[in-house]
């Protein structure tokens, strides 16, 4: 019987940002006995509730949710974590003979997952913390030509501006002696078995209300205030992953100019972008797709899932 668990693919419910994904997945824990395992890289971080749109304590309660306020926002998580985690964590939910559901938007940790990772070296704090002093001294665009000089691949496809994966490959290339454009030639370890269902708009306008309804709803609930405490804490700033988060950097920078006036219109549009690259991310995955903006989603969700997930819930 366990044996028969494990060879079971993993069932993955991703989409955009705004797309249901959590409101479908809460719907379908109703009729199953699931746990949640999420795939965002914004919910790991404790004290990040209102701009992540963190699942509520009666919402956790009621099902139980994993890779949720796991670390402090000084803290970096990768996608070579969520995979050993997410794996872990399968392997224990079906122990308790209940069935995983990955949900989320973080189409990285998804992909890592599906098609395995390059075994590169970890994190470095010590090291992310020099090439941060540096950038600001020096601005991102002065490591984005360091980047080309030792890793022109890697630099032709990232823009001047991406602090993060521009910080990541001059990481790699310190700790390593080797570019990340080689890192990632290298063979992969084995992907894991995964059927993904997509939610994907047939109409962006749909999305984009959507979209612009959550962002003025985030600040109703006090959203600024979150990021004012955030910042009041003084061990976190801007260059650190968490405050990166989409929303959180509009709100970031918008109490450092004193332009709070300007941050709906700012931050909706940094999540329409995000929309954006998450469906592109999506493109590129075998799925099947739902559409989320269809009138009869929770049928067509049932009618699709309801197999899989019989077929898992009775080993």
């Amino acid at each position: 019987m366990a044996g028969e668990r494990a060879a079971l693919p993993l069932l993955a419910l991703a989409g955009p940002t705004a797309s249901g994904k959590s409101a479908l997945a809460l719907s379908l824990a109703a009729r199953w006995p699931l746990e949640i395992i999420s795939v965002d890289s914004a919910l790991v971080y404790r004290g990040m509730d209102i701009g992540t749109a963190k699942p509520s304590p009666a919402e956790r309660a009621a099902v139980p949710h994993h890779l949720i306020d796991l670390l402090e926002p000084t803290q970096a998580y990768s996608a070579a974590r969520f995979v050993v985690d997410t794996q872990r964590l399968a392997g224990e939910v079906r122990a308790r003979g209940r069935v995983p559901l990955l949900v989320g938007g973080t189409m990285l940790y998804l992909k890592a997952l599906m098609e395995g990772l390059n075994a590169m070296p970890t994190a470095d704090p010590a090291l992310r913390a020099e090439l941060d002093a540096q950038a600001a001294a020096q601005g991102w665009p002065a490591m984005h030509a360091e980047l080309a000089r030792v890793d022109p691949a890697t630099a032709a496809r990232l823009p001047p501006n991406d602090a993060q994966r521009i910080q990541r490959a001059l990481e790699v290339w310190r700790a390593s002696g080797v570019p990340l454009s080689q890192w990632h030639a290298q063979a992969r370890s084995p992907g894991a078995a995964v059927t993904l269902v997509a939610l994907e708009p047939a109409s962006r306008a749909w999305l984009h209300e959507r979209i612009a309804l959550r962002f003025h709803a985030m600040l109703a609930a006090g959203f600024v205030d979150e990021v004012k405490g955030l910042r009041a804490r003084g061990d976190l700033q801007p260059a650190l992953p968490s405050m990166r988060c989409v929303g959180y950097r509009q709100a970031w920078e918008a109490l450092d100019t004193g332009e709070l006036a300007a941050l709906p219109e700012r931050g909706i549009a940094a999540t329409r972008q995000l929309a954006k690259r998450q469906l592109t991310w999506l493109r590129g995955l075998p799925r099947q797709v739902l559409a989320c903006d269809d009138e009869q989603l929770a049928a067509q969700a049932l009618a699709l899932l309801a197999p899989l997930l019989d077929a898992q819930a009775r080993l």
